[in-house]
């Protein structure tokens, strides 16, 4: 773990603030940063504050001043490691009350230490607030376990006091926290792809902010096996496709970043998707972060910068169809969720809102446009296992017909899995072909969405295929998933702002075909997806408000921490050993969906709206209409709705007790939260 300054207790008390401030100056000019004077003021005053309140402390403890939290982007004010606990302290310098965005804030700091460092994982992690003039916050202090406590508030004056009844609060443990093996141990964070996306675009390293387990090292294999491909292609002066194939949340995404923003940009890589949402999002969040008064030239200008590394993969396909003499000016290109490439048919199909310009499928332009390069070009294909939802999706073998087609201008370099999957749709060759080499480095198997538990996606493999067994069986060795099942909307809401601690960002999703929703109060897609996934409450058009809700449409390729998925009529449990049922609604009744095509669209739709979140997902099945009442919706059986319900119970996921879920975000109230 980083921090500035380092010191036991004892050397606090005997270093005057001046010197400690001065030694956090030095610190800051390497970093350089400027140092301003209301800084090192603050910085004086906290090493003051902190050698009162330690006056009486064992002198082994230590304080760590400005640790580094890279996924955040920002610092801890100070960490004091005791023999029994990790207290995180959040100075507000003047302040004379304890705000609920400061205590969020320092409780966030604490959930990121917890959740990334591997040294804050068998003690408590303790958020402090310290809001050095306000009132006195009493408060009785029950007696503390693992994990991350609810935020505790005091001033200037009581922190000693505080301290104490911590340590007091906490039983002896057996192994007492080693300090130097805590400064040691590795801190790793998982970023949400937003946050990838403005580290990498600051000039960081994938390899700076890859994986948060030692069980997920293939993330930055696969950065490398990339850079291997793009370097080995460059000095041939050949062309060749790189496939990146992955489970849901693995990395691909991040991976492609690297290659546009991060250590292999020096190409001046684009970033190609048909993801409409996803492009929306990238560019206002980094365009945002490049400009964080809002507004204004440098806005406009971050904006600009982000369009011209994000594009609409449609567009960029046609304005070069229609400039059939212009070189793109990237050399390399990721195509993001290449799978999902339209094939002839789909590309030339012309519609109420567009006229096609293209003449074959996007594989085959995109080859011909990057090819019109003299000497070498890369496409970067980046392949989402199962989550094909549209029709007209051409799949990998287009991609690898166009390429067979043309052997002796591009060949390929993929994951043994690509040419051997059993599904027609993720299979590039039927068997080995000339053009094409594998690097079973270029394969993303461990999931990093789901920050804390690796079963996340298998049981939801298990679940997609309908078979219960193997989702319980999945669930029972992980000592439970991170899926719970409510029948209620308002349990779902309390339980989703309950866990929504720190600065967690929850949400609600449901299928485009879930259209009954609605008759139970829950019928307003998410009018503008920028502001739903970066405003914060309590502006109400974002997420957090849990009012509108996002389509697999919306949040393909992005993610939440918390999610809130409305179960709709669309896909209906099996019964007597058949698999999931995929229905449509048409006029006023639902229509059993018959072909093989759709019922899979329907089936990785939820796959997809399964694989948001980063924690939990509650998953909210309505009560429906029973039959025999006056009143009866057969567009809402209450039957198709227990039998969903019974099903997910049945496959692992647990019921919602609102009782045994973490306490709600911080009050106004200078109290124990």
């Amino acid at each position: 773990m980083r921090a500035w300054l380092s010191l036991p207790t004892a050397e606090l008390r005997t270093t005057t603030p001046q010197a400690v401030a001065g030694r956090l100056a030095y610190a800051q000019a390497s970093h350089h940063a400027t140092l301003e004077l209301a800084q090192r003021n603050a910085w004086e005053a906290e090493a003051a504050i902190l050698a009162d309140a330690l006056a009486q402390a064992p002198g082994t403890w230590r304080v760590l001043l400005e640790c580094d939290l890279l996924r955040l982007e920002r610092r801890v004010d100070a960490v004091l490691l005791t023999d029994r606990a990790i207290l995180v302290l959040e100075f507000k310098h003047g302040a004379r009350r304890y705000e609920p965005a400061d205590q969020r804030q320092a409780e966030d700091y604490a959930l990121d230490l917890h959740d990334f460092h591997a040294g804050s994982r068998t003690h408590p992690v303790v958020p402090v607030l310290v809001a050095t003039h306000a009132p006195a916050a009493a408060f009785d202090p029950p007696l503390l376990w693992h994990g991350v406590t609810p935020v505790l508030c005091s001033n200037a004056t009581g922190l000693g006091a505080l301290i104490a009844r911590v340590q007091a609060a906490i039983a002896e443990p057996v192994a007492p926290l080693d300090a130097t093996a805590w400064e040691r141990a590795p801190y790793r964070p998982v970023p949400t792809v937003l946050e990838a996306a403005t580290l990498l675009y600051r000039r960081n390293s994938v390899a700076e902010i890859a994986a948060a387990r030692a069980d997920a090292p293939n993330l930055t294999r696969t950065a490398a096996a990339i850079g291997r491909a793009i370097a080995a292609t460059r000095a041939l002066g050949g062309r060749s496709v790189v496939f990146v194939t992955g489970i849901p949340g693995a990395g691909k995404t991040l991976c492609g970043l690297n290659v546009v923003f991060g250590s292999l940009r020096e190409h001046g890589a684009a970033f190609l998707t048909g993801n409409v949402p996803l492009v929306s999002v990238l560019r206002e969040a980094l365009a945002r972060d490049a400009a964080p008064g809002g507004g204004g030239k440098a806005r406009s200008q971050a904006r600009r910068g982000a369009q011209t590394a994000l594009q609409n993969v449609h567009r960029f396909l046609e304005h070069h169809v229609v400039h059939a003499d212009e070189v793109p000016e990237a050399r390399v290109i990721v195509f993001d969720e290449a799978q999902r490439a339209w094939d002839a048919r789909q590309a030339t199909r012309d519609t109420q809102r567009r006229v096609s310009r293209l003449t074959m499928s996007e594989p085959a332009h995109t080859l011909e446009i990057m090819g019109r390069h003299r000497g070498w070009a890369v496409i970067v294909a980046l392949i989402g296992n199962g989550q094909e939802i549209n029709t007209g999706e051409a799949g990998l073998p287009e991609w690898g017909r166009v390429i067979a087609a043309d052997p002796g201008g591009w060949r390929a370099v993929a994951a043994p899995r690509v040419p051997a999957a059993t599904e027609p749709a993720q299979r590039l060759s039927d068997g080995p072909v000339p053009w094409l080499t594998l690097d079973a480095d270029l394969d993303l198997t461990v999931p990093m969405r789901s920050v804390r538990d690796g079963a996340a996606a298998p049981w939801v493999d298990a679940l997609a295929a309908g078979d219960a067994a193997a989702a319980r069986a999945i669930a029972a060795r992980a000592a439970d998933v991170p899926f719970l099942v409510t029948r209620d909307l308002d349990a779902m809401r309390g339980g989703l702002r309950r866990l929504g601690r720190g600065l967690r960002r929850a949400g609600l999703v449901a299928s485009a075909g879930a259209k009954r929703l609605r008759a139970d109060g829950l019928g307003v897609q998410v009018p503008e997806v920028a502001d739903w996934f970066l405003n914060r409450w309590p502006d109400i058009r974002a997420s957090e408000a849990l009012e509108t809700y996002a389509t697999e449409y919306d949040c393909q390729g992005l993610e939440l921490d918390l999610v809130g998925l409305a179960w709709g009529g669309d896909f209906l449990a099996p019964i007597a050993g058949s698999g999931w049922r995929a229905r449509r609604f048409a006029g006023d009744r639902w229509q059993m969906v018959r072909g093989v095509e759709e019922q899979r669209f329907i089936r990785n739709t939820y796959r997809v709206l399964l694989t948001r979140a980063r924690y939990e997902t509650i998953l909210w099945i309505p009560r429906g209409s029973a039959r025999g009442e006056a009143w009866h919706d057969a567009t809402r059986d209450a039957a198709d709705y227990d039998a969903i319900a019974d099903f997910l119970t049945a496959c692992g996921a647990r019921p919602l007790d609102p009782d045994t879920l973490a306490p709600a975000r911080p009050a106004a109230a200078p109290s124990l939260l």
